[in-house]
């Protein structure tokens, strides 16, 4: 992955920063580095969307800003005051790598917190950082199969251990009712599934990818095999009406509205069944965009829509509990409707 050039261009001596007389801690992150931190964690820089999830979730008030740009008002709705209205920082990780090293240590975090890949590409950026600005640079791994175990590491370095132990514990259970609901649905009964992204609906993940890994765990068959090119892949029409999905769940709004009307598209058995069904996306995707504790939320809902009878579940109550616990809000009945779509036809 491209890395912002500026890191080789910024002295290692100019940007670390003194040494601070106080009590520490040493822990060891999910790539087996050891961080030294604060005893207390009083503030924190996202390295990137799938961490700003992370730290909101833990310890929103310990947020320094939003990495990308700041949530719009339709996003607002759906997170707690004052974070939400927090500056955008810039990001150290992925594309459109916006920050510099100066502008992260005048942030003066406490930490940098990353959550996702744990690959030798972001150790040795993670290495680069803590050593050119003396920041801890503590690495998360963001496997979906990692949650639990991710959530109490995270917590552990936030200072945050009881509210992680309430979160691991909801995910540890959402993990659990699949499994209970896989039991009781033989593996020929479980659904074939197109992961359709932008617009046109033609993009999408190769199985095992990250953006399709929520798909593959609630049981069903990612029907996207061997595409190659990364997580994100693009797929010829033709090649979906081969596959013959029986359910597609898309992110994008105006290609669920219109996929009824799309030429080709009522070849595939799921539109001409009118199983097509919208991700809810606020503030953050249920599928992916990011792929971060969001997903817990998302794994309820793909249970309703591929195991509806054996499922047997409450969505309302259930995204009730989950935006109360995770984004401290309470959802009202007009914002229910809004983020639960219904099927294309």
């Amino acid at each position: 992955m491209k890395r912002r050039s500026a890191l080789a261009l910024l002295g290692a001596g100019l940007l670390a920063r003194p040494a601070l007389a106080q009590a520490t801690r040493t822990l060891v992150d999910s790539t087996g580095r050891k961080i030294t931190l604060p005893a207390r964690i009083e503030r924190v820089f996202v390295a990137g969307p799938p961490a700003s999830v992370l730290a909101y979730t833990l310890a929103r008030d310990a947020m320094v800003g939003w990495v990308v740009r700041t949530p719009s008002p339709v996003e607002k709705e759906f997170l707690a005051a004052p974070a939400r209205d927090l500056p955008e920082t810039g990001r150290l990780t992925g594309r459109g790598d916006t920050v510099s090293l100066e502008r992260l240590v005048a942030a003066k975090p406490d930490m940098v917190l990353d959550f996702g890949s744990t690959s030798d590409t972001f150790v040795s950026l993670a290495n680069r950082v803590q050593e050119q600005t003396g920041i801890p640079y503590a690495l998360i791994d963001g496997r979906f199969a990692a949650t639990t175990t991710s959530l109490k590491l995270a917590a552990e370095m936030l200072g945050r251990t009881e509210r992680g132990a309430a979160l691991a514990a909801y995910a540890e259970a959402a993990f659990a009712q699949v499994d209970g609901v896989l039991a009781r649905v033989p593996t020929d009964k479980r659904p074939r599934v197109y992961l359709a992204r932008g617009p046109e609906g033609l993009e999408t993940g190769s199985r095992g990818s990250i953006n399709t890994e929520i798909i593959e765990r609630a049981g069903a068959v990612n029907v996207a095999e061997g595409m190659g090119g990364g997580n994100i892949s693009n797929a010829s029409l033709e090649q979906i009406i081969a596959w013959q999905p029986d359910i597609v769940v898309t992110l994008d709004r105006g290609f669920f509205n219109g996929v009824a009307t799309k030429p080709g598209w009522k070849q595939v058995r799921a539109v001409a069944n009118g199983q097509v069904y919208v991700a809810p996306g606020l503030p953050w995707g249920w599928i992916d965009a990011p792929p971060s504790l969001n997903r817990l939320i998302g794994l309820r809902w793909l249970l309703s829509i591929f195991y509806p009878a054996e499922a047997n579940l409450d969505l309302n109550a259930e995204t009730r509990k989950f935006y109360d616990l995770f984004y401290g809000v309470a959802v009202t009945g007009d914002q229910l409707a809004r983020l639960l779509g219904g099927t294309a036809n």
